[in-house]
């Protein structure tokens, strides 16, 4: 990269800096990725911890459990109680509704009193199979991070070679992608995604590539409408004249004089598929249970909403936030790294 590019990128990162909007969306984006990365060191507990006895409890209830071994194919046994006593190789300990039990200290899970007793406090509550909600918000993050990244990376590559090739060769390669992308627009996003993922056994990883497929074309327009600028100046003619092929005045010279339009394009495309995925999973074509999916966290506390209606609202304040960062940090890279703007 020469000096003269070095220097736009850094104008464009000065002012990039100076809108606190952008700021504000970089700041909500990378504390996503900062929690979607460290999810197993952020959650006060495993997300998949179901405590029957603790169900819809309210924000910052704090529990009491026993862990006791698992047996084959079972789920570790759990037990919320109200006082307990360790005497000898013995415990004895009081549930919830008052009835005293005595069991031997080796049918605790794990060796010391940290592996097998629990006073959690659920900061954001419980849901309706006991499990902490805070936990469950972080590592749904996760999945988030996957969708938005995973989806809008397959639709930059099919975005960027049909617009390219669009763009480049005009004629009746035009025609074709543009016609084919006027026929995708023509369907309403989301029932066409209903569709796709309705046509397959419903996962995650039909999810990533239906919500591509989708949404390809918005990108495709982008990238056709800087390709069809670029190609016109002079150095692209002189490559031409040089008998360059075709292959290398596209990824050589005309895209990447065109990147700034993409980036932004493709950090509104993670938004959009976050969002898409958080439907999907509302309505039972995402993520399956009991995998953590805000949009599948949204649906259980639908019919909870007047007895806990955290169990909603805390995944959808993180869907609206997620969602408003990789916004703002769009339109703030939309007018950073606008020539127009940058040689004022």
């Amino acid at each position: 990269m020469d000096n003269r590019h070095k220097g736009i990128w850094r104008e464009s990162w000065r002012r990039l800096k100076k809108d606190r909007g952008a700021m504000f969306g970089l700041i909500l984006a990378s504390l996503l990725v900062f929690v979607g990365l460290f999810a197993p060191w952020l959650a006060p507990m495993d997300p998949y911890l179901q405590v029957l006895e603790y169900q819809k409890k309210p924000t910052g209830f704090e529990g009491n459990i026993l862990i006791f071994k698992k047996g084959e194919l079972m789920v570790s046994p759990i037990i919320a109680i109200q006082t307990f006593e360790v005497v000898g190789d013995s415990i004895h300990y009081v549930d919830l509704m008052g009835r005293k039990y005595t069991d031997s200290v080796h049918e605790l899970a794990g060796e010391t009193k940290s592996d097998w007793h629990k006073a959690p406090r659920f900061w954001l509550g419980t849901d309706n199979f006991g499990r902490d909600v805070l936990s469950r918000i972080f590592y749904g993050a996760r999945i988030s991070l996957e969708v938005g990244f995973i989806a809008s990376t397959i639709s930059l590559i099919f975005g960027v070679l049909l617009g390219a090739l669009s763009g480049y060769y005009g004629g009746w390669v035009d025609t074709i992608v543009m016609r084919f992308t006027d026929i995708m627009f023509g369907f309403p996003a989301l029932l066409f995604l209903i569709g796709i993922t309705a046509a397959f056994e419903p996962s995650l990883t039909v999810v990533f590539f239906a919500i591509g497929f989708v949404s390809w074309p918005s990108m495709a327009r982008v990238v056709r409408g800087q390709v069809l600028s670029v190609k016109e100046q002079e150095y692209i003619q002189a490559a031409k004249v040089l008998r360059l092929p075709d292959r290398s005045i596209i990824l050589y010279h005309i895209l990447p004089n065109a990147i700034a339009p993409i980036i932004v394009a493709y950090t509104m495309g993670i938004a959009g598929a976050i969002m898409a995925e958080a439907s999907l999973s509302f309505l039972g074509l995402g993520a399956q249970p009991p995998t953590p999916s805000w949009g599948a966290m949204i649906n259980y506390g639908k019919d909870f909403l007047r007895v806990t209606p955290g169990m909603s609202l805390y995944p959808g304040l993180a869907i609206a936030l997620t969602v408003l960062g990789f916004n703002l940090l769009g339109d703030g890279l939309r007018d950073a790294l606008d020539p127009k703007m940058i040689n004022r």
